[in-house]
């Protein structure tokens, strides 16, 4: 029997989702709160997780970057009030599979979980929208926006930035940019890794707000560079 976590915190809803989930033969465990619901999500396995937005103590994007940040592959299903784009594109960017709105009927639910829990378990879902200050990329259309106005980024930059938010917080190294993004095969005649550099700083100057003083491309010392939302 497939187990959900649903962190909700309005009672009535949260009953009713309760009785259709376990009508359809889903065990469910239950949170109100964020605190709650993220010390469950870490104290045993879920199959999928079901997270309000809107929530008492910590909002659910908080918690479900917490849970990604974590190293948490769980599928999360954001299942809110909140129908603005931008809160769309914020839910995607802190991890989430899928983000519906309320009110939804039982059937439409039980087809997106479903389609959630035929996922293969441990692959990460492709991010497809990213958000972070005043930045906004879509990799599917591959389009990016900063303060609303369209940036030139290149395929390569594109693709470079869907590496760096993959491993948001994790060391990335130059020699992984160039194997793992660009293709070079490691008995093949590869550009020097200062070339990295280059495209690195190009970046900067496209997406930080202080390209000297950048907030989410760091470099690391001896290792590489970091990405930070």
């Amino acid at each position: 029997m497939k187990r959900i976590l649903i962190i909700e915190d309005d009672p009535a809803f949260l009953k009713g989702l309760e009785v259709g989930l376990r009508d359809e033969h889903y065990e469910t465990i239950t949170a109100t709160t964020g605190e709650e619901g993220y010390r469950k999500a870490k104290s045993r396995k879920f199959d999928l997780i079901i997270l309000d937005i809107m929530l008492p103590d910590r909002n659910g994007f908080e918690v479900c970057q917490d849970l990604r940040n974590d190293g948490m592959t769980t599928p999360i299903l954001i299942l809110t009030n909140k129908r603005e784009e931008i809160d769309q594109v914020e839910g995607f960017s802190k991890g989430a599979n899928e983000y519906l709105v309320k009110p939804i009927g039982l059937r439409l639910l039980i087809a997106h979980i479903d389609e959630l829990l035929r996922a293969p378990r441990g692959i990460k879902q492709p991010i497809e929208i990213t958000h972070f200050d005043n930045v906004v990329i879509d990799f599917k259309k591959m389009e990016a926006t900063k303060n609303g106005a369209a940036l030139q980024l290149s395929v390569r930059e594109f693709e470079m930035l869907r590496y760096f938010v993959e491993h948001e917080g994790e060391p990335v190294t130059r020699h992984m940019f160039l194997t793992d993004v660009w293709g070079y095969k490691n008995d093949e005649s590869i550009p020097t890794t200062r070339t990295i550099d280059t495209f690195i700083g190009e970046l900067r100057k496209k997406i930080e707000e202080f390209p000297k003083k950048p907030r989410h491309l760091l470099k690391i010392p001896r290792k590489g560079y970091k990405f930070v939302m």
